[in-house]
This record gives structure tokens, sequence and C-alpha cells, in this order.
């Protein structure tokens, strides 16, 4: 049993995860997903900024200003990837030190590479097995990462174990059913061309990424206050080939459906893409998306 948890949270948080687990395996399951159709890895940084980095840079200031961590604090970023949350609190939050960690060697050379902030380091470690003793942090967040571990419950465990007492865990997740619209028009058109796509869809796959999935894994670990948010952006794209060019990078999920369908496939989902955005006179498109974040306090 994880130092810091007693026998009787040790016995909720089981009953807890089975709930969890039976929820998200009648739901579609992320661990069988992953290890069946490797739709979620990112191996190239350059890539996922393209794509996805720069929203995450803009849901990351809008959660460390609602997070509020006062400045000194050391800091763990859970499943840092290219790094981008990290420095995110480099820049906002006058952290003591930051540790990003991830368990993909090319995330973190690109994050050592691009992220050179005095007071970072980068460390390739899986989350479910951090390498640091206890109450290591004041605050151990985890940024649109959170549901691509294969333990989600199990990587809570280990940042509540390497956060002090009063300190903060933290997360936050794409709203992939109904508040991400980049994602979700692109899903809507992939299903109605190819039902097959409707298997990849993260909304179907992800059902932590909700408030009341946020509520229950957070339930697995000792914490209290604990509050939720939604995070509010704007994404613009200022034409339908800025929107379309990432997605055939074959890094992240949708790239990934798309790289495993043929030619006569991937044009029809186009089409049906570009026919769906709302497109200005211009030819810039503007959609609103949403994530859920969580909070609490270390009992």
């Amino acid at each position: 049993m994880l130092s810091g948890v007693s026998s009787q949270h040790g016995l909720r948080a089981r009953i807890v995860l089975a709930h969890y687990l039976e929820a998200v395996r009648t739901r579609g399951s992320p661990v069988h997903c992953l290890a069946t159709l490797n739709l979620d890895k990112w191996t190239s940084g350059s890539a996922y900024d393209q794509w996805m980095g720069r929203w995450s840079r803009l849901l990351a200031d809008e959660f460390l200003k609602w997070l509020c961590v006062s400045s000194g604090a050391r800091w763990l970023d859970v499943c840092c990837g290219s790094g981008v949350v990290t420095e995110a609190i480099a820049e906002f939050c006058s952290p003591a030190s930051i540790v990003g960690i991830d368990a993909s060697p090319a995330q973190i050379a690109f994050a050592r590479a691009q992220r050179t902030h005095s007071g970072i380091t980068f460390e390739l470690s899986d989350a479910t097995a951090v390498p640091f003793p206890d109450a290591s942090f004041d605050a151990a967040v985890c940024g649109l990462g959170l549901n691509y571990i294969s333990e989600p419950a199990r990587a809570l465990q280990e940042m509540q174990r390497v956060t002090r007492s009063g300190g903060t865990i933290a997360a936050y997740v794409w709203d992939y059913a109904q508040g991400v619209r980049f994602l979700r028009e692109f899903w809507d058109a992939a299903i109605a061309v190819d039902p097959e796509a409707r298997d990849f869809d993260q909304g179907r796959r992800f059902p932590m990424c909700s408030p009341d999935g946020l509520r229950t894994l957070f339930r697995v670990i000792e914490v209290k206050e604990v509050k939720l948010s939604a995070l509010q952006i704007v994404t613009r794209f200022a034409s339908f080939d800025e929107y379309w060019a990432p997605l055939l990078s074959g890094q992240g999920s949708a790239p990934n459906y798309l790289a495993s369908r043929d030619a006569q496939t991937r044009a029809a989902v186009r089409d049906r893409v570009q026919a769906s955005l709302p497109t200005d006179a211009q030819g810039s498109i503007e959609m609103p998306a949403r994530a859920w974040a969580i909070r609490a306090r270390r009992a």
C-alpha cells in the first residue's frame, strides 16, 4: 500500500476504483483502446505543439489563474509531454522549482531542448511510479494527460504521495464529448462517413473526462476542498488548411485515425468537416473549446 494511505482509506479507494473501472469498461475502456489501437501516443514534441500545444498553453494559463498557488512553490507536472504546462508554470507562478515527468523519451528530449527556463528539470518517468520521496512537492498537476495514463487512479495516488499535507493536487482534461468543438466537428464528420470512427472517438473512449468522472476518480485519494471548474478558450484558425494540416501528422488520436484510413475515406472526411466548420468571409474559423478542471488539498 502507498505510504500515507490508511488501510481503511485503501479499502475505500479500491471500492471506488472498482466502480470507476466498471463504468469505463461498459462505456469504452481507455486502457483497452491504448493497448489495441495505439492511438494516443505522441512521439513528436513539434507535432504536438502544432496540433494541440497552442490550445494546451491557452488552457494552462486559465488553469493556473484558477489554481492560484502561492509563489515559491515546488511543482510536479505529471505527463508533461512537450513541456507546455511546465513552461506556463515557470512564466506565471514564480515557482521555486518545477519537475516535469513523462514516459516518452522523445517528448522529454524535446522539452529539455525547448523549455529552458531556470528551475525546470525534466525526467523520464512513469506517472504510476513517480521517482520522488513522499511530500516532495507543494503542488502536483496534470494537464490534458490524466485520461491517457493506463492507471489514472494509481497516478493520482502517486501525486498524493509526493505532495505535502495541505498541498495542491489538480488536473484538467478536455470535455471531449461536448465541449471541444474543433474535435467534435471532426469526429461527427468522421463517424458520418465511416462508422468505425466511433471506436476512435475520444468522447466515447474517455468517460472520465467529465465533472462526474473527475469527481469519482478523485475519491481514490485522501483530499479535502475538492473544487471543479470549466476552462473556456476560443480556438482560431486562419484557414481550413491551417485546421486540417496537423490532422495529417499521424500524431494523436484524430491524426492516427486518419492515417489508418484509405485515401478515399480521408478525402470524404475532409470534405464533410470543411462543409461543417463555421468559416467567415475571410476563410478563418473560430470555435469555442472547454476543458474540465479539478483541484483539491492533500489531507
